[in-house]
Protein backbone atom coordinates (compact mmCIF):
# COMPACT_ATOMS: atom_id res chain seq x y z
CA UNK A 1 0.00 0.00 0.00
CA UNK A 2 3.13 2.44 0.84
CA UNK A 3 4.20 1.76 -2.87
CA UNK A 4 0.79 2.53 -3.96
CA UNK A 5 0.36 5.86 -2.18
CA UNK A 6 4.16 6.77 -1.90
CA UNK A 7 4.83 6.90 -5.41
CA UNK A 8 1.53 8.98 -5.67
CA UNK A 9 2.75 11.39 -3.22
CA UNK A 10 6.19 11.51 -4.67
CA UNK A 11 4.73 12.99 -8.14
CA UNK A 12 2.43 15.52 -6.22
CA UNK A 13 5.56 16.54 -3.98
CA UNK A 14 7.70 16.75 -7.46
CA UNK A 15 5.10 18.73 -9.52
CA UNK A 16 4.34 21.18 -6.44
CA UNK A 17 8.22 21.53 -6.59
CA UNK A 18 8.31 22.18 -10.00
CA UNK A 19 5.34 24.43 -10.05
CA UNK A 20 6.02 26.51 -6.82
CA UNK A 21 5.44 29.85 -8.15
CA UNK A 22 2.08 28.92 -10.54
CA UNK A 23 -0.18 31.34 -10.72
CA UNK A 24 -3.53 30.83 -12.45
CA UNK A 25 -3.82 33.58 -15.19
CA UNK A 26 -7.00 34.80 -13.80
CA UNK A 27 -5.36 35.34 -10.00
CA UNK A 28 -5.94 38.76 -8.50
CA UNK A 29 -2.47 40.21 -7.70
CA UNK A 30 -0.78 41.48 -4.36
CA UNK A 31 -2.80 42.35 -1.36
CA UNK A 32 -5.85 41.25 -1.66
CA UNK A 33 -7.80 41.96 1.87
CA UNK A 34 -10.81 40.36 3.48
CA UNK A 35 -12.77 43.53 3.63
CA UNK A 36 -13.14 43.39 0.14
CA UNK A 37 -15.56 40.59 0.63
CA UNK A 38 -17.94 42.77 2.99
CA UNK A 39 -17.81 45.67 0.22
CA UNK A 40 -18.70 43.06 -2.38
CA UNK A 41 -22.14 42.54 -1.00
CA UNK A 42 -23.05 46.55 -1.88
CA UNK A 43 -20.74 47.26 -5.18
CA UNK A 44 -21.36 45.96 -8.52
CA UNK A 45 -18.46 43.94 -8.34
CA UNK A 46 -15.70 42.61 -6.13
CA UNK A 47 -12.92 40.11 -6.02
CA UNK A 48 -11.71 39.30 -2.87
CA UNK A 49 -9.59 35.82 -2.14
CA UNK A 50 -11.15 33.46 0.88
CA UNK A 51 -11.65 29.53 1.68
CA UNK A 52 -14.56 28.06 0.96
CA UNK A 53 -15.91 26.35 4.38
CA UNK A 54 -19.43 24.95 2.35
CA UNK A 55 -20.96 25.17 -0.92
CA UNK A 56 -24.30 23.49 -0.77
CA UNK A 57 -27.90 23.53 -2.59
CA UNK A 58 -30.53 25.52 -0.07
CA UNK A 59 -34.17 26.05 -1.42
CA UNK A 60 -33.10 25.85 -5.54
CA UNK A 61 -29.88 28.22 -5.03
CA UNK A 62 -26.37 27.34 -4.53
CA UNK A 63 -24.87 28.52 -1.44
CA UNK A 64 -21.29 29.08 -0.66
CA UNK A 65 -20.22 29.68 2.89
CA UNK A 66 -16.70 31.56 2.78
CA UNK A 67 -14.06 33.29 5.55
CA UNK A 68 -12.16 36.03 3.48
CA UNK A 69 -8.42 36.10 3.81
CA UNK A 70 -5.55 38.18 3.63
CA UNK A 71 -3.78 37.04 0.46
CA UNK A 72 -0.49 38.39 -0.40
CA UNK A 73 2.25 37.71 -3.19
CA UNK A 74 5.90 38.94 -4.23
CA UNK A 75 6.79 42.02 -1.96
CA UNK A 76 4.01 42.32 -0.46
CA UNK A 77 4.13 38.75 0.69
CA UNK A 78 7.35 40.17 2.35
CA UNK A 79 6.64 43.15 4.10
CA UNK A 80 3.43 41.38 5.84
CA UNK A 81 5.48 38.39 6.61
CA UNK A 82 7.92 40.31 8.38
CA UNK A 83 5.45 42.17 10.11
CA UNK A 84 3.86 39.10 11.17
CA UNK A 85 6.56 37.04 11.84
CA UNK A 86 9.83 38.75 12.44
CA UNK A 87 11.78 35.79 13.66
CA UNK A 88 10.61 33.74 10.55
CA UNK A 89 11.54 36.58 8.22
CA UNK A 90 15.36 37.10 10.10
CA UNK A 91 15.22 33.10 9.71
CA UNK A 92 14.40 32.53 5.96
CA UNK A 93 14.81 36.19 4.42
CA UNK A 94 11.32 36.07 2.83
CA UNK A 95 8.74 34.20 1.90
CA UNK A 96 9.24 30.44 1.32
CA UNK A 97 6.52 30.55 -1.77
CA UNK A 98 6.56 34.27 -2.65
CA UNK A 99 2.99 34.21 -0.97
CA UNK A 100 1.64 34.74 2.37
CA UNK A 101 -1.98 34.49 4.24
CA UNK A 102 -3.68 36.60 6.74
CA UNK A 103 -6.47 35.17 8.31
CA UNK A 104 -6.31 36.61 12.22
CA UNK A 105 -10.32 35.83 12.35
CA UNK A 106 -12.29 33.22 10.80
CA UNK A 107 -15.67 34.85 9.52
CA UNK A 108 -18.36 33.00 7.76
CA UNK A 109 -20.30 34.87 5.10
CA UNK A 110 -22.86 33.21 3.35
CA UNK A 111 -23.36 34.04 -0.85
CA UNK A 112 -25.87 33.20 -3.15
CA UNK A 113 -23.71 31.38 -6.72
CA UNK A 114 -24.88 32.56 -9.92
CA UNK A 115 -25.71 28.80 -11.93
CA UNK A 116 -24.00 30.03 -14.69
CA UNK A 117 -20.39 30.96 -12.13
CA UNK A 118 -17.32 30.71 -13.91
CA UNK A 119 -15.18 28.02 -11.97
CA UNK A 120 -11.57 27.39 -12.71
CA UNK A 121 -9.21 24.85 -10.52
CA UNK A 122 -6.02 24.20 -10.87
CA UNK A 123 -5.80 21.30 -8.85
CA UNK A 124 -7.82 18.32 -7.79
CA UNK A 125 -8.94 14.59 -7.87
CA UNK A 126 -10.73 14.11 -10.46
CA UNK A 127 -11.41 10.21 -10.07
CA UNK A 128 -11.06 10.24 -6.36
CA UNK A 129 -8.72 8.46 -5.52
CA UNK A 130 -5.54 10.83 -5.77
CA UNK A 131 -4.26 8.95 -9.02
CA UNK A 132 -6.03 11.32 -11.10
CA UNK A 133 -4.84 14.52 -9.93
CA UNK A 134 -2.07 16.67 -12.11
CA UNK A 135 -2.11 20.40 -12.53
CA UNK A 136 -4.49 21.63 -14.97
CA UNK A 137 -4.11 25.45 -15.43
CA UNK A 138 -7.50 27.24 -15.16
CA UNK A 139 -9.66 23.84 -16.12
CA UNK A 140 -13.19 25.19 -16.09
CA UNK A 141 -15.61 22.91 -14.74
CA UNK A 142 -19.45 23.31 -14.00
CA UNK A 143 -20.89 24.85 -10.65
CA UNK A 144 -22.66 21.43 -10.23
CA UNK A 145 -19.37 19.95 -11.02
CA UNK A 146 -17.46 22.31 -8.72
CA UNK A 147 -19.68 21.53 -5.88
CA UNK A 148 -19.81 17.36 -6.60
CA UNK A 149 -15.74 17.71 -6.06
CA UNK A 150 -15.55 20.23 -3.30
CA UNK A 151 -18.17 18.02 -1.28
CA UNK A 152 -16.36 14.75 -1.91
CA UNK A 153 -13.05 16.31 0.03
CA UNK A 154 -10.28 13.47 -0.66
CA UNK A 155 -6.50 13.16 -0.23
CA UNK A 156 -5.72 16.51 -1.96
CA UNK A 157 -9.06 18.54 -0.28
CA UNK A 158 -10.46 21.49 -1.98
CA UNK A 159 -11.48 23.30 1.40
CA UNK A 160 -7.55 23.64 1.72
CA UNK A 161 -7.31 25.90 -1.23
CA UNK A 162 -7.62 29.69 -1.48
CA UNK A 163 -10.19 30.98 -3.98
CA UNK A 164 -10.17 34.21 -5.83
CA UNK A 165 -13.89 34.87 -5.64
CA UNK A 166 -15.69 37.85 -7.48
CA UNK A 167 -18.93 39.04 -6.49
CA UNK A 168 -21.25 41.08 -8.55
CA UNK A 169 -24.51 42.70 -7.53
CA UNK A 170 -24.40 40.22 -3.91
CA UNK A 171 -23.49 36.87 -5.59
CA UNK A 172 -20.88 35.12 -6.73
CA UNK A 173 -20.20 35.21 -10.16
CA UNK A 174 -16.34 33.66 -10.56
CA UNK A 175 -14.73 30.86 -8.53
CA UNK A 176 -10.74 30.51 -9.12
CA UNK A 177 -8.77 28.05 -7.04
CA UNK A 178 -5.52 29.07 -5.97
CA UNK A 179 -2.75 26.61 -6.26
CA UNK A 180 -0.53 26.23 -3.47
CA UNK A 181 2.82 24.34 -3.46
Amino acid sequence: MWKRWGSSLLLLVLIAAGLSLFMPKDAVGEGIHADSAKAAKAETAATFTAYIHSIKQVNGEVRMTVDPIGWYQGEAANVIFKQEDPEGYAELGGTPDDYYIVNKSEENIIYVVKSDAAVLMQLYERDGDGENADIQPDEALSLSQFTNVFNKGGLIDPADFPYHITVQDGKVVKIVQQYIP
